[in-house]
């Protein structure tokens, strides 16, 4: 029974150095027979070729034609986003001071615009109340009444 019981004890703790082995891949591996030997990954016969430079040059130059064509893409695709200039002497035309901007509107011709937009404004809000009847009433006189059928 005892050699059974160091049997098993041996069998446990096989189990466990295996189990820390998997557990733990970062460990150094402990060689105790010398006549062990591994193949390097990189010179075997069936390892990936390594690139020439030129082929390195070649991916990098397309790798950052990839990168300026998202770029373009980006600034096309969002033009609200703000545009960076690293260039201290890039200027540019303003569109409203250019000789071919359109006149500025006098104060009456300004005017009849803003009562023209508050007119239609008031008919969009009437249009609204008449399509819509499930709409609440928004009332700001505190002395209306109404009577409820």
């Amino acid at each position: 029974e005892a050699e059974a019981r160091a049997q098993i004890l041996d069998d446990a703790a096989a189990l466990k150095k295996l189990a820390k082995d998997y557990m733990h891949p970062e460990l150094p591996v402990v060689v105790t027979d010398f006549s062990a030997t591994a193949r390097c990954y990189f010179d075997r016969v069936s390892a990936p070729d390594v690139d020439s430079l030129d082929e390195a040059e070649a991916r990098a130059q397309i790798l950052a034609d990839v990168a300026a064509l998202k770029k373009l893409a980006k600034d096309y695709m969002h033009p609200e986003l703000p545009v960076a200039v690293t260039d201290s002497a890039a200027t540019a035309r303003c569109y409203f001071e250019r000789y071919s901007a359109p006149k500025v509107e006098s104060v009456d011709e300004a005017d009849a615009r803003a009562q023209i937009l508050a007119d239609a404004a008031a008919l969009k809000k009437l249009a609204i109340d008449y399509m819509h009847p499930e709409l609440p009433v928004v009332v700001t006189d505190f002395s209306a009444t109404a009577r409820c059928y």
